[in-house]
């Protein structure tokens, strides 16, 4: 089983999906000839052609219009946008039709696409390249939102999302893009949207995370588990809508306490909705608040305090301490 980045494990769920359906295909700024900013579309145009791996204007919302007209018409297009900061500019047409269409048409209608775009910190980009707005996209109802974690999950969760018949937003995180590698069968694995996973069981505390986060926290947990005889449950969510309400609820009510792990800023986000779960869901199994380890609420900063500004495992170690102590 051969070793794949995220990055070559995108590249391959793109190619195999190319290779079996006539009706995927890929579209966005400088996919074709330069195989994409952080090169995920690579030799996809040699293979597919130009009819197929569509280079566009720089014009988000005309490449996200283009994806919606190819999806009510049959084809299963893959919108890449090249940075997560500027993706506002496709929310008219992702709320304003693509997010209503099976609403719209009382179901006759649907719009199979994939919107791509890498988001988040850590790789000393500038401004509006370092965002995390999942909860942006969670909050419309009609679209699906999926952060994979690592190259195995990132290439099964996309293919799952392209076979999807609504649209997905599928958010990469940029930093783990060649941060590591990991197993990823060649044979076709399908994810499932919407399901979570229990990545290391526990029994006293469950930690939640996602995305780049997940790797920081895992760290922190063998550091606290190093010290304390504490099991710590371990969520990766995968996906933020919809969200896997049962696998964080039966966590919770095991272990009574919860910590929640995020790269984006903490008001309004997903956090904020986790609790809001919890506190729906679990409430009266508590025994401690559930604890936040986030970004602040301020645009993130320039390379010199970038590493400091997120969420670190020394930080996400004090908050199980703190969650556990209570």
């Amino acid at each position: 089983m051969p070793k794949l980045n995220m990055v070559q494990a995108i590249n391959l769920a793109l190619r195999q999906e190319m290779a079996k359906d006539k009706n995927v295909l890929v579209l966005g700024e400088d996919v074709g000839k330069d195989g994409g900013v952080f090169r995920v579309t690579d030799g996809l145009l040699d293979q597919f052609g130009s009819a197929r791996v569509i280079d566009t204007p720089l014009a988000e919302s005309a490449i996200m219009g283009a994806a919606f007209g190819m999806s009510i018409l049959g084809l299963r297009p893959v919108a890449e946008i090249q940075f997560s900061g500027f993706a506002f500019l496709i929310l008219p047409q992702l709320e304003g039709n693509a997010s209503r269409i099976r609403a719209r048409s009382q179901g006759t209608m649907s719009a199979p696409m994939v919107v791509r775009m890498p988001y988040g910190g850590g790789v000393r980009a500038l401004e509006h390249h370092s965002e995390s707005r999942e909860a942006t996209f969670a909050h419309l109802p009609g679209v699906k939102v999926v952060i994979p974690s690592g190259p195995r999950n990132a290439r099964a969760l996309l293919v799952a999302a392209i076979r999807d018949p609504d649209p997905v937003v599928f958010m990469e995180p940029k930093h783990i893009y060649r941060a590591f590698k990991q197993e990823v069968p060649e044979a076709e694995e399908v994810g499932i949207i919407g399901q979570a996973e229990v990545v290391k069981p526990g029994e006293d505390i469950t930690i939640i995370s996602w995305g780049a986060m997940l790797r920081p926290t895992l760290k922190a947990v063998e550091a606290l588990e190093a010290k304390r005889a504490a099991r710590v449950e371990v969520i990766d969510l995968l996906t933020m809508s919809p969200i896997d309400a049962r696998t964080i609820t039966e966590s919770v009510k095991k272990t009574g306490r919860c910590v929640i792990v995020q790269e984006a800023p903490k008001t309004l986000s997903m956090s904020s909705e986790i609790i809001a779960l919890i506190n729906d869901k679990a409430l009266l199994y508590l025994e401690a608040p559930v604890k936040r380890v986030t970004h602040f609420d301020v645009i993130t900063p320039y390379f010199g305090r970038e590493n400091l500004f997120l969420p670190n495992p020394d930080q996400i170690e004090a908050a199980l301490i703190e969650t556990l102590d209570f």
